[in-house]
């Protein structure tokens, strides 16, 4: 059976992205999905200077390894002042310097919600254009604009946005 990971790009115990991510896997259909959450993976701010001194964290080398045992991913990507959380960045610095490509070219969907209109769009955009260069193969997209007024007990309640979240998942899943 195939193996996907699905995580949301956030700290946050209460991590919209992560709602979006759960639900998206739900469509997921004959694979079997891990939910990750990176509070399960604490990692100093990455630095040089840190990197030096202690070398590399091994929740950084076990995160990857999940990566590398899986056959897609799913990420939802939380934003904040337009870019990736520190959380989120901090463990793709760390895994980089173990390996560069970090995505392993495995299929990937990328997702992203936010309370404002643009729904995550600065840092999908970011995703999209960084992530192939550290091997990712993005195969479907989504963003949800206005999470609180779109999405209500676990699930997306404006169905044109939950017909285009599930043409992504099925789309994505085709790949993997």
């Amino acid at each position: 059976m195939k193996k996907i990971i699905a995580f949301a790009g956030s700290n946050s115990k209460k991590s919209i992205n992560k709602q979006l991510v759960i639900y998206a896997s739900g469509f997921l259909k004959e694979v079997e999905v891990s939910v990750l959450d990176l509070n399960d993976y604490p990692l100093p701010i990455y630095g040089v200077d840190k990197e030096a001194e202690s070398g590399i964290p091994e929740n950084a080398a076990i995160f990857l390894e999940k990566i590398k045992e899986a056959d897609g991913i799913a990420v939802s990507l939380a934003e904040h002042n337009g870019n990736f959380t520190v959380a989120f960045k901090n463990i793709i610095d760390w895994m980089s310097r173990i390996e560069q490509k970090i995505w392993h070219n495995k299929p990937m969907l990328l997702l992203s919600t936010s309370p404002g209109g643009r729904g995550g769009a600065s840092s999908m955009a970011i995703a999209k254009n960084g992530f192939p260069h550290m091997g990712a193969n993005v195969i479907a997209d989504f963003s949800l604009p206005k999470f609180h007024d779109n999405f209500n007990d676990g699930r997306i309640v404006n169905e044109v946005f939950n017909e285009n979240l599930i043409r992504a998942v099925k789309t994505f899943e085709k790949e993997v």
